[in-house]
């Protein structure tokens, strides 16, 4: 069980978040290469300084979300019941995560700013570098919280290859979300992705 951050931890999250939200707006609206880290900073409420302290790129800045998304993840699984199946507690902490991103957005539909932001990721070529790290980064997360609840390293192969395939079923989902015309719910296609896994694992 980790401990609860305290007050400091989440003001810095919830600047974390804000600046990376802050690119992500800016980037949707004018394309990457015509935003500034002056222009997030005065888009977040904060200093030039401050983004820099936080993020060594703009692109960091927007991939930032994709990572946090996997920690959430990660941390939804670790409140799950330890009695729970392991590949259904990732299930349950997925849907936990996107019922978080979807903020105060209708039932099946993401906020438009989450959606947008998951857009950008995807189709920007300039993003593709920082997207591979974030992947990297989210699948460090969730094996860390794997490793918790197996009672085992995060560095052990069956840690790291279902830490792999959850990162792996996360972007599959939020690929055919974007793609499916007319739009499908998006827990519909988690549990068609894990449904589908089930096949073929135990």
């Amino acid at each position: 069980m980790t401990e609860r951050p305290n007050l400091r931890d989440r003001r810095r999250q919830e600047t974390r978040v804000d600046i990376s939200w802050a690119a992500v707006r800016l980037t949707v609206e004018r394309g990457l290469s015509n935003v500034t880290i002056e222009e997030i900073a005065r888009e977040a409420g904060v200093s030039p300084r401050t983004v820099n302290n936080y993020f060594s790129s703009k692109a960091e800045a927007i991939v930032a979300r994709h990572q946090d998304r996997a920690r959430g993840i990660a941390d939804h699984l670790r409140a799950r019941p330890a009695s729970e199946p392991l590949w259904t507690a990732l299930r349950e902490a997925t849907l936990r995560q996107l019922d978080v991103d979807r903020g105060d957005a209708p039932e099946g539909a993401p906020d438009p700013q989450w959606t947008a932001g998951v857009r950008v990721m995807i189709a920007e070529p300039a993003l593709a570098g920082e997207f591979l790290k974030a992947n990297a980064a989210a699948e460090e997360a969730l094996a860390e919280a794997i490793a918790e609840r197996l009672g085992t390293e995060a560095s052990d192969l069956r840690v790291q290859l279902i830490a792999t395939t959850a990162g792996g079923v996360l972007r599959a989902v939020i690929q055919e979300w974007l793609r499916v015309s007319p739009p499908k719910d998006l827990a519909d296609i988690v549990h068609q992705a894990f449904d589908t896994l089930a096949e073929v694992l135990p």
